[in-house]
This record gives C-alpha cells, sequence and structure tokens, in this order.
C-alpha cells in the first residue's frame, strides 16, 4: 500500500470516531431527533444538485431512508445522548456480524465456523459492556442494538438493489430521510428551532461536522480506497474506530473508563475482526500484491 494511502486510511478512521465526539457535543445543545435532521438537511443541500437517481432506484432508497436514515442514525443519536461516545461506537460496532447473520439466515450466505466463534465473541462482548454504568438501563442498550441492526439491514438492501454510486446514495437517503426524521422530532420533541437559534459553536459543530466532514469527505475517501485495494487489506482499519472513540472519549470529553467497557470492547473488536478478516485472502494479497501503473 503506497504510503499517503495508509495516511489518508488513518485519516478516515480519525474523522469516524471523532464524529462521536462531535455528536456528543450537539447533543448538549440539540434534541437527538432534530440534530439528525439537520444533519440529513446539509448532507441533501451538498449532494442533490449534483446528483440524479432512475425510478429503479428510488424504492430501494426510500427503504434506506427508513433502515439507514432512521434506524441507524436517529437511534444512534438518540441513545448516544444517555451514554458516552466510547459505548455508543462500541455497541453500533456489533451491525457487522449482525449484518452478516442476516446475510445467513435471508440470503442463505454460508458461514465458517471461525466466523461464527467471532460473532459469539461480539455478542458476548455486548453482554459484558451491558454491565457497565455507563448505560444507565436496558432501554439505553436496546436502542443502540437496534441502530446497530439498522446498519445491518442497509447493507442487505443494499447488496439487493441495483448500482447506485456511493455519493449519490448518500445524498438520497439524507434527502428522502428529512421528512421521516423531521416528523418523529416533531412528535417526539419539542422546542426544536429555538435550541437552534440558541446553539452555540457545540450544537453548530456537531450539526457540520457529522454531515461533511464524517458523510461526505470520510466516505468519499473511503470508497476511493476500496476501489484500489483488497477489501479485506481495507476493512480492518474500520475496527480501529471504536477503539479511537473510547480513547478521544476519554481525552476530550472526560468519560470515565471502567473494567466492563474495556473488557466489552475488546471482545466486541476482537470477535468482529476474527468475523471479518479473511487470513487467507490477507496473505495471498501480501504474496501477490496488485500490479500498479508507473
Amino acid at each position: 500500500m503506497a504510503l499517503r494511502h495508509f495516511f489518508l486510511i488513518l485519516m478516515v478512521v480519525f474523522i469516524w470516531a471523532f464524529n462521536n465526539v462531535a455528536v456528543k457535543w450537539g447533543l448538549l445543545e440539540l434534541p437527538p431527533l432534530f440534530l439528525t435532521c439537520m444533519r440529513f438537511v446539509v448532507v441533501a443541500i451538498v449532494l442533490i444538485p449534483f446528483c440524479r437517481i432512475t425510478r429503479q432506484q428510488l424504492p430501494w432508497l426510500l427503504a434506506l431512508a427508513f433502515t439507514f436514515g432512521f434506524m441507524h442514525f436517529s437511534l444512534l443519536f438518540v441513545g448516544m445522548r444517555y451514554t458516552d461516545a466510547g459505548t455508543g461506537a462500541i455497541v453500533v460496532q456489533l451491525g457487522t456480524p449482525i449484518a452478516m447473520l442476516l446475510a445467513m439466515a435471508v440470503l442463505k450466505e454460508r458461514l465458517r465456523a471461525i466466523q461464527l466463534v467471532g460473532i459469539a465473541i461480539s455478542l458476548c462482548g455486548v453482554a459484558v459492556l451491558s454491565g457497565s454504568p455507563t448505560i444507565p438501563a436496558w432501554w439505553v442498550l436496546a436502542i443502540l442494538l437496534c441502530s446497530a441492526t439498522g446498519w445491518a439491514v442497509s447493507n442487505l438492501i443494499v447488496k439487493k438493489s441495483p448500482p447506485i454510486k456511493p455519493l449519490t446514495m448518500t445524498g438520497w437517503i439524507a434527502f428522502l430521510a428529512v421528512p421521516i426524521v423531521g416528523l418523529s422530532s416533531f412528535v417526539m420533541e419539542s422546542h426544536q428551532f429555538y435550541a437552534l437559534s440558541q446553539a452555540g459553536w457545540r450544537g453548530w459543530f456537531g450539526i457540520l461536522y457529522s454531515a461533511l466532514a464524517s458523510s461526505i469527505v470520510a466516505y468519499t475517501l473511503w470508497y476511493g480506497l476500496l476501489k484500489q485495494y483488497n477489501v479485506n487489506l481495507i476493512m480492518p482499519y474500520s475496527l480501529l474506530t471504536p477503539v479511537l472513540s473510547v480513547l478521544m472519549g476519554i481525552v476530550v470529553l472526560g468519560d470515565s473508563l471502567n473494567s466492563f467497557k474495556i473488557i466489552g470492547a475488546s471482545l466486541v473488536v476482537c470477535g468482529t475482526a476474527i468475523a471479518v478478516i479473511n487470513l487467507r485472502s490477507l496473505r495471498m494479497h501480501a504474496r501477490f500484491p496488485r500490479l500498479r501503473r508507473r
């Protein structure tokens, strides 16, 4: 891997990890559903003028607006209001093994024994994490698990959908999710626009960072790297995100660190790594690296 691409990967992971800090700052001044809605508004304004879709793509994007826009992002922001940045990032990481189990059940994809072991380890990590004082109630954990499930279901929808360019998908999911999340905020929250008018730099930073840096910049770089390198070479780096989120939460936000969080995070990350990393593919990629044009 070219050195500049290695640093680009680290930058993407850093952006995603710091997004949890930015969201926590935003939640200090704005209701979670309204913060999510404003994030989508900004993404849609930036991307929709440059993205076009077909009639065949629209039903799939509508489904993703609910599973990815509402289930994943909205519930993540709601859950993170009641827990710390690191804990939220760790639980949502479980979306990867959930997606693998759903693919096995719905798409009849086969999982190797080692992958099932990795998934079991990840689930044990969440069980340990549930005892942490950073999760104040069972329903907070349930909300975060629903968020992870929304991400997992979205992956299955993307797999079955017609081809859609990544930025087009990002822009139109945001556009179609605005009325869903906006209506939810209208029904369940109050004084949203007053809160926005009184918001300081933390509230606006949460909106803009989450929309521009995390959704647009990071995903654009990530998909560009996936086009150049083997997926199994790139994906393991994403496992650094919850680890960095925990560290950033401690350093920037003053989050606590306890044995439940340490053991739970270790089990979730290690279990997910075992489930998703294809060691044979990595060895083959190392022995026969992709030829590059000079």
